[in-house]
């Protein structure tokens, strides 16, 4: 069988400098080969990449580097400038290009083998050599532009893998057959728009890594003699994202706000060489899929719910949900859980009600929608919604709620199924190698499989998930984390069953194994609301079914309602601007009035190019200060929409020993492949088309270089009766790491924004409210 570790992937890399040039020199994990990318420093305006196709031996790139460094030795030689992981991206503002490099890295799991990191620290590297001017192009706006960026903090809750496409379920890494498919633009790859040019322009992406934003965890659960390991992983959409009040519904295209797959992953512990027994079950959140808004005020910490009535025939609705079937499969189960309300109708004007079940005006809507999309197809293909008032049922006790929640996750996990497998371990690295290198030559003769390895590296699929299950409340955060763990725990119950894991059943709120799960669902809700809303998660409802819902939690609970309220008030727009910096949907040009100078309105509609002019679906409304109430005027006439193709991703379609001994980390608090400091260590970047890319040995023809700068130096279903045990990612990678304590990263326990950077007029805010 092929060993991961045996693969010509590229997993470190030495950035070397001259005046005239920088030398990525980038090495596979058992030192057997090495390869060069050249980039050029002398031109401050364009990014000219030259990647040699050779395959080095260590005594070759030996004497090459001796070769380069003596060539400038008048001008300060080869400098080493970093040791990194793989490339990130180009970014480009007003002045020059730059590197986003990963700096460091941790191990915080394994999926067939395949290991998963996360982004420990993040650098950026100027490329340009300093001169007058690069100097004069750092503008006070190029300045702001690096700060804005610098809010998106890559070292949290961002994940990659070299051998495994990450951004992909478990079923489609394992069913997936294509050939050539470039992974790396698909929506939840968050640093597509970084990669596009020197993917385009090399043709491959052995020099880059695909981000994956969300959350990862992965716990070995010891249960009666029986060992498995239980993965859940969160992965981000970037389409259409953004902050809670700033990112609501959907837009023209079909992508809705707070858009998240999730995946729970089991996997059954067996001995070395034997296929590897897997199930995993997808499920997703998402905004409700239609038009509408609140507009944040410091006065109202429930703002009033703007609906447009004006996509009367719902054709962006209906792209979200072909989007949907096209990734997942035909059936669509929808559990929403807005709150019930009865609004008043009178003339034209619809009155929304700002009061406490001020939700009811979307659920309305919602049924409305989804009566009309189904009215159009077949019986088979219908969109299948339970309009469940979860506030309303929780009033008649948690665990009775709770129940209905498991009941409805039963019903939904018999209709859709989850995907069971027997794979051996390594499966897909085949397709990871064919698809880095797309059509260059690198692949020798004597490293494509034999006809018995391919045999070995074959999956046995049993079943397959047919649909997906879609969870959304009004924020998607709170009650969405309840019912996604609801829905996993009856997935867990099956999985195990699959897997042969005998037991009483697993759906008991004393069970030792629904505790656990209930922890990491709890861990991925609060990553997920910090991404969105600022805060963690709130806690009632799981406290409520622990049984300490006290009165510490009620007041932990007001304050994150009042963190977020004021987190959202302030910071929203600041931070919307860094994602969408990030993501390519503003791309800084000279001339041209700079991302803070642009009214929200058009911060918030860049990117709009389909037919379905969403201007247009912005309500007129005014404001009545007196009762409160939102007066939505109703245009008669009927918009003429145009319907557009969805685009296509989702689930249809040991740990590692490096030179210097094993010393990688987990999901919380992990051991860090610690490298020499630089002085310019920044996080996050952009970039832009501007790229050449050439082949091979004429990259070293440079005469000499100049330097006048100093390089670094080159550095089962059982019930509470029975013993369950839990070891975390962390503890499993600690077990088989040999390491030196000041090689220890210190992470704070529970979730960290991305966005750092909060002024300090906030942090007074929040202050004055705990005060409060």
């Amino acid at each position: 069988m092929l060993k991961l570790v045996d693969l010509p992937v590229l997993h470190k890399f030495t950035l070397y400098r001259t005046r005239t040039n920088y030398y990525l020199i980038g090495r596979d994990e058992k030192k057997t080969f090495w390869r060069i990318l050249k980039i050029d420093r002398t031109d401050p305006n364009e990014l000219n990449l030259f990647e040699d196709p050779t395959r080095y031996t260590h005594d070759e790139i030996t004497q090459l580097k001796k070769w380069i460094s003596r060539g400038n030795q008048k001008y300060g030689g080869l400098r080493a400038e970093t040791t990194c992981y793989g490339i990130i991206g180009f970014v480009k503002f007003l002045g020059p290009y730059y590197m986003l490099v990963i700096k460091r890295r941790k191990k915080v799991g394994e999926i067939c083998g395949h290991t998963v990191y996360g982004v420990a620290e993040s650098q950026m590297i100027m490329i340009p050599y300093p001169s007058r001017k690069t100097i004069d192009a750092d503008s006070s706006a190029e300045r702001k532009y690096k700060k804005l960026l610098n809010m998106v903090d890559l070292s949290k809750d961002f994940y990659f893998s070299y051998t495994y496409h990450l951004m992909y379920s478990l079923q489609k890494n394992i069913c997936n057959t294509e050939r050539g498919k470039i992974h790396d633009e698909t929506m939840f790859v968050w640093n597509e728009y970084l990669t596009h040019g020197i993917r385009r322009n090399l043709r491959n992406t052995v020099w880059t890594v695909a981000l994956v934003y969300g959350f990862f965890q992965q716990t070995k659960c010891f249960v009666s003699d029986e060992q498995f390991i239980l993965t859940v992983i969160a992965r981000r959409s970037r389409h259409y994202a953004g902050t809670r009040y700033l990112r609501r519904g959907v837009n023209e295209e079909g992508s809705v706000a707070n858009e998240v797959e999730t995946e729970q992953i089991v996997t059954k512990e067996v001995p070395e060489g034997q296929k590897i027994p897997m199930t995993s079950v997808v499920q997703m959140r998402g905004s409700i899929p239609l038009f509408w808004s609140q507009k944040p005020s410091v006065f109202n910490p429930q703002p009033n719910i703007i609906l447009n009535n004006k996509d009367r025939n719902y054709v962006a609705t209906k792209l979200h949900f072909e989007n949907l079937k096209q990734r997942y499969g035909k059936l669509i189960i929808i559990l929403n859980l807005l709150k019930v309300d009865f609004p008043r109708q009178v003339k034209f004007y619809t009155l929304h009600l700002a009061g406490k079940h001020r939700e009811n005006i979307l659920r309305e809507e919602f049924e409305k929608a989804i009566l009309f999309i189904n009215g159009g197809t077949r019986r088979e293909n219908h969109l299948k919604a339970n309009h469940f008032d979860l506030n309303e049922h929780y009033k008649s006790g948690a665990d009775r709620a709770f129940k209905l929640l498991c009941a409805d996750g039963k019903e939904a996990l018999e209709s859709i199924n989850l995907f069971f497998g027997e794979v051996p371990s390594g499966i897909g690295a085949d397709r990871v190698i064919n698809d880095t290198f797309f059509n260059s030559p690198i692949l020798n003769q004597d490293e494509e499989a034999t006809s018995s390895e391919q045999e070995a590296l074959k999956a046995y699929i049993f079943m397959r998930q047919t649909g997906v299950f879609r969870s959304n409340c009004i924020d998607c955060l709170d009650r969405t984390n309840v019912a996604q763990f609801a829905h996993g725990l009856v997935a867990l119950a099956r999985q195990l069953q699959k897997l042969g894991i005998r037991g009483p059943p697993i759906v008991d709120k004393n069970n030792p194994l629904a505790k656990k799960l209930m922890e990491v669902y709890e861990n991925m809700g609060d990553a997920i609301a910090m991404q969105y809303a600022g805060s963690d998660a709130h806690i009632k409802m799981f406290s409520a079914l622990r049984g300490d819902w006290n009165i510490i939690k009620k007041n932990r609970d007001k304050i994150i309602a009042l963190r977020r309220h004021l987190y959202n008030t302030f910071q929203d727009s600041e931070k919307q601007n860094a994602i969408n910096v990030f993501l390519g949907e503003f791309k800084p040009q000279l001339g041209k009035p700079a991302l803070w100078e642009l009214r929200s309105d058009q911060r918030n509609t860049m990117r709009n190019s389909s037919n379905l002019n969403i201007n247009n679906l912005r309500p007129n409304h005014s404001r009545s200060f007196s009762d409160n109430l939102i007066l939505e005027s109703l245009d008669p006439k009927e918009l003429v929409q145009e319907n557009h193709q969805p685009s296509r991703a989702g689930l249809n379609s040991g740990w590692e020993t490096t030179s210097n001994g094993g010393w990688e980390t987990t999901s919380e608090v992990g051991f860090c492949e610690a490298e020499p400091s630089s002085s310019r260590v920044h996080s996050v970047i952009r970039d832009e088309d501007n790229l050449r890319g050439i082949g091979s040995r004429q990259m070293f023809l440079e005469v000499g270089s100049t330097s006048d700068s100093h390089g670094l130096e080159d550095a089962p279903g059982l019930s509470h009766s029975y013993n369950a045990t839990f070891i975390t990612a962390e503890e499993m990678f600690e077990r088989c790491s040999s390491t030196s304590s000041d090689l220890i990263i210190e992470v704070p326990s529970g979730p960290i924004s991305i966005f750092k950077g909060v002024s300090d007029d906030f942090a007074q805010w929040v202050e004055e409210g705990r005060a409060l």
